[in-house]
């Protein structure tokens, strides 16, 4: 029998959220190997469009679209996806192996920002970087192209299940609610009814950690600390 899990509040979203950000996708990953999901990490092709974005958490909202020409000098229905984003919420988009076009730019990022959404992670293209870096935005994406995607690229779907490519498997399934945390070392996503008992198990390893940094930093060696602590 499937477990029923019930919807989290938009409290407890929050909530979970920020505890997200005080930790690492690399604990993260540990914990989902630890639990036996091995292959929810994804492409380390995706890159911050700065330096300075050092860390993006928040609940998957999926995008998809397709490279198709098309006329008119608009996508009317990229503009209904994402004018469904709310607070907490990453815009995931999947391109559908589309190249050299961007999906979007500083207008599009301003107004689901406005919105309240968190971020946003494209398995496509970008513009604008410039811009959109000194809103405070956070983007991971697949390539830069100053080509808009009007007339080339359109959105055919969201809040679907979307693939992205992944790290260990070709593609990994990201559902609307997942939750998608990326830093310096890439992006991993933690399927929605694992994200409390991810999160609370990476909390543990996150003080773990500091207890071991402080133990090394006290002049105990290497050995003496993995004897104490196991291997983390």
């Amino acid at each position: 029998m499937t477990a029923i899990h019930e919807p989290l509040s938009k409290e407890r979203k929050a909530e979970l959220r920020e505890r997200y950000l005080k930790v690492d996708t690399a604990n993260v990953a540990d914990v989902l190997d630890e639990l036996g999901h091995f292959d929810y990490g994804l492409a380390s092709s995706f890159w911050p469009i700065h330096e300075s974005q050092n860390k993006m958490a928040g609940w998957a909202y999926t995008i998809r679209g397709q490279m198709t020409p098309y006329p008119g000098t608009g996508d009317p229905e990229k503009m209904k996806a994402v004018s469904g984003l709310q607070d907490g919420e990453i815009s995931v988009w999947s391109g559908g192996g589309a190249s050299g076009v961007c999906f979007f730019g500083e207008l599009i990022a301003l107004g689901m920002q406005h919105r309240g959404s968190v971020g946003s992670l494209i398995d496509g293209g970008i513009r604008d970087i410039e811009w959109i870096v000194k809103m405070n935005f956070p983007v991971f994406t697949q390539y830069r192209s100053p080509v808009q995607s009007i007339g080339r690229w359109g959105v055919n779907a969201w809040q679907v299940p979307v693939y992205l490519p992944g790290a260990t498997t070709e593609r990994v399934m990201v559902r609307p609610g997942d939750f998608i945390l990326a830093d310096v070392d890439g992006v991993i996503l933690v399927p929605q009814e694992l994200a409390e008992t991810v999160l609370e198990r990476a909390e543990e390893l996150t003080r773990k950690e500091v207890s071991i940094r402080e133990d090394l930093n006290r002049g105990l060696s290497l050995p003496e600390v993995l004897e104490k602590y196991g291997h983390v």
